[in-house]
């Protein structure tokens, strides 16, 4: 990736043996986007890069996990703020070029004589480091990295796209609980970025789910350089919508991802609503859907209980007239008009639940408004990773 440097390093910020502390730098000023956490409480690196991030250009992100940094009143604050201006001190930029992201256990302060250790040999590092060194960095109950990357052309000159995520637990929409750090080297127009990156978003991390809940720290950014030397990429332009449809490919795979990486998870499953009364109430049932325990427990279990899902669709608040209902697994009919439809329909739906990855089709018969959401089952061993979390 041309402008682009990546470093990390173990500051054992939780505890020794892994990569916990890293650095994206530009080499050139940067157009950046972002789009944070929609939840009440929000950690001391949100506030900060929420605010810096408006101006629109940037040139680093530190990022730490194995602690968010979240409910740690003024001195989580004043420790975010120490950790930037060392970093860019160290960087030769000012404070408000420099983003800062957290994720880990919430309510602990920073072991700040870790992160001042940290800071320089992690700076050092830019020169031979890489994303994959990043990826792993900002890992937590994640089982894998998680990294795509992309390629385009506008104005005769050949650009990239790379991203990385992290996320497992916690993953809900507005927006999916997890963190997310893109680069690319296209020059790329402010505004349209912004316009591009929080539609790709919404198509992408705004619609998975995991567990039904929203963390305290959920940052998504990019950083556009602009170090390919291409024209810049407009809205309104073919080289603009080829640039967004990357963006969106890139952002739903890694959301993917997130999903098949789903604490426990055993099952990746598409909940598919067509035939809503508007987009918005088919967003509702496909949500219901994918949210409900006893839906995400019955497809653990491969139990092809499809009462569980008309009944999540029926609490939904979406527009619901249940004789028009139909519902499918994979191709397999499960209910029509709103009732079981009889025959071999069980054993079928059984099969179709004993595979890793499947997809449920509800169609409402009411409207034109589609939705799609990504969700995974609920398994026994969720409950064991997140019942000893902060040990």
């Amino acid at each position: 990736m041309k402008g682009f440097r990546f470093a990390a390093v173990e500051a054992a910020i939780k505890k020794p043996g892994r990569l916990d502390l890293a650095l994206i730098f530009s080499d050139l000023p940067a157009q950046v986007a972002a789009v944070y956490t929609t939840n009440k409480v929000q950690a001391a690196p949100v506030i900060i890069s929420r605010q810096r991030s408006q101006n629109g250009r940037c040139r680093a992100l530190l990022v730490n996990s194995g602690n968010a940094n979240a409910c740690t009143g003024e001195q989580g604050m004043t420790d975010a703020l120490e950790c930037g201006r060392k970093t860019a001190e160290a960087l030769g930029l000012s404070d408000e070029e420099l983003l800062i992201a957290s994720t880990g256990v919430i309510g602990q302060p920073l072991p700040m004589e870790r992160f001042r250790k940290g800071i320089q040999p992690l700076v050092d590092g830019l020169d031979h480091g890489t994303l994959d060194d990043v990826a792993k960095a900002i890992m937590t109950t994640d089982t894998f990295e998680k990294i795509e990357r992309r390629s385009g052309e506008a104005g005769g000159k050949p650009y990239s796209i790379w991203g990385i995520a992290k996320g497992a637990g916690m993953i809900h929409p507005n927006m999916a609980t997890m963190l997310s750090f893109l680069v690319t080297d296209a020059n790329v127009d402010g505004a349209f970025l912004t316009s591009a990156f929080t539609q790709a978003v919404d198509g992408s991390f705004n619609a998975i789910t995991v567990d039904n809940d929203t963390s305290t720290n959920d940052t998504a950014l990019i950083f556009a350089n602009g170090a390919a030397g291409n024209s810049v990429i407009k809205g309104g332009t073919p080289e603009g919508a080829a640039f967004a449809a990357l963006l969106h490919d890139l952002l739903l795979s890694l959301a993917k991802l997130i999903v098949k990486d789903g604490e426990g998870a055993t099952k990746f499953v598409e909940i598919r609503v067509k035939g809503g009364a508007t987009q918005a109430d088919a967003k509702k049932a496909a949500l219901a859907v994918a949210n409900s325990m006893l839906v995400k427990t019955a497809f653990f279990g491969q139990d092809a209980n499809w009462g569980r899902i008309i009944a999540a669709i029926g609490y939904s608040g979406a527009q619901v007239e249940q004789e028009r209902v139909e519902i499918r697994f994979d191709d397999v009919i499960m209910a029509t008009g709103g009732i079981f439809a009889g025959g071999d329909a069980e054993a079928a739906g059984t099969r179709v639940l004993q595979q890793k990855e499947f997809k449920v089709t509800i169609n409402l018969n009411i409207g034109g408004g589609e939705a799609v959401v990504y969700t995974s089952d609920l398994s026994y061993d969720y409950v064991r990773i997140n019942a000893d979390y902060r040990t």
